[in-house]
């Protein structure tokens, strides 16, 4: 529960990957990686701050493209710090992360969970992200999960 008595939700989504399981959980923790594929379309991502190791933290921030204004953090930016909650190579990333922002609807955190199951023809990744800050449309949230994974697969995919 939300400080106001609000119920979180929970957004996912999933997709098949070209790729071995261990290819992909590589790209998951080298700053590098998640810089190019995480972003959404329409943003860009900057690493400020990156230790992945189970326990580390890290700091990024996504700048919108576009002249929109509609930051979570100023106009054009989104940055967010987290904690890598568990790490377990080839299979699963547990993170927490907490935007900046003094907008409240966009406040406490949200983990996120991205699993790798190996299938036929590459891995299924899915992505689930639990108690979703209310200032984030399920709409908006399930396009972004949706171009991330998209973007993810044209990164490891060869």
């Amino acid at each position: 529960m939300a400080g106001g008595g609000e119920t979180r939700r929970t957004d996912a989504g999933s997709r098949l990957i070209k790729a071995a399981p261990d290819v992909i959980y590589q790209a998951l923790i080298e700053p590098e990686a998640v810089a190019s594929w995480r972003p959404p379309q329409g943003m860009r991502g900057e690493v400020l701050a990156f230790d992945s190791r189970e326990g580390g933290t890290f700091r990024m921030a996504f700048i919108y493209e576009d002249d929109g204004g509609h930051g979570k953090t100023t106009d054009n930016a989104d940055v967010f710090e987290g904690r890598f909650a568990e790490l377990v190579p080839g299979k699963r990333v547990a993170e927490l992360v907490e935007f900046e922002s003094d907008d409240p609807a966009f406040a406490g955190s949200m983990r996120i969970v991205t699993t790798l199951e190996p299938v036929d023809g590459g891995t299924r990744v899915t992505v689930s992200c639990e108690d979703v800050p209310a200032g984030i449309s399920e709409d908006d949230h399930q396009k972004g999960i949706a171009s991330s994974l998209e973007n993810l697969a044209a990164f490891v995919e060869t």
